[in-house]
C-alpha cells in the first residue's frame, strides 16, 4: 500500500508542478495586458503632454521633431499594426510613445516633461516607463519592435 501511496504522491506533485509552471507563464501576460490597458486609457494625457512639449522653449528642435513624429504616429490610423485592430493596434503606438518619452526625459529633463503632465506623476517615473515598454514589447513581433526603435531614434 505504501508503494501505491508513494506513486499517488508523485503524480500529485507532478500535477502541482505543471499547474505552477502554467500559472507562472500566464501571470506575466495578464500583467502586461493590464499595464497596456491602463496606458491606453492615458493616451489623451500623453497627447496633451506631447502638445505642450512642442511649444516649450526648453525642448530642443530635434526633440520637438521627435514629439511631432510620435503624435503623428499615434493619431494616424494606418501604421505598423493598424489601429482598427482592438488592443494590438494601440500597442505599437504605446511602445513608440514610451520610447520617445524616455528620450525626452533624458534630454529635456524630468521637470520639463512633468510641467506638461496632468496625470499621475508616477506614470512618468523611469521604472514605470520601462515596465510599459516591456509590456508593449511582450505583444509585438520582433520585426515591428526593431522598426519602432529605428523610428524613435
Amino acid at each position: 500500500m505504501s508503494v501505491e501511496a508513494d506513486g499517488a504522491d508523485r503524480v500529485l506533485e507532478r500535477i502541482r508542478q505543471r499547474r505552477a509552471a502554467h500559472t507562472h507563464h500566464a501571470a506575466p501576460r495578464r500583467g502586461a495586458r493590464r499595464t497596456i490597458f491602463a496606458t491606453i486609457k492615458e493616451i489623451p494625457n500623453f497627447l496633451r503632454l506631447l502638445g505642450g512639449l512642442i511649444v516649450d522653449g526648453r525642448v530642443s528642435t530635434l526633440d520637438k521633431l521627435l514629439v511631432a513624429g510620435a503624435i503623428a504616429y499615434i493619431v494616424m490610423p494606418v501604421d505598423l499594426i493598424p489601429d482598427v485592430i482592438p488592443f494590438l493596434g494601440q500597442v505599437d503606438d504605446i511602445y513608440l510613445l514610451m520610447f520617445a518619452l524616455q528620450r525626452l526625459i533624458r534630454r529635456a529633463g524630468y521637470d520639463v516633461v512633468a510641467d506638461h503632465w496632468v496625470g499621475d506623476p508616477d506614470v512618468l517615473t523611469p521604472r514605470h516607463l520601462r515596465e510599459v515598454l516591456l509590456a508593449a514589447a511582450f505583444f509585438l513581433p520582433r520585426r515591428i519592435r526593431r522598426r519602432l526603435r529605428k523610428l524613435a531614434r
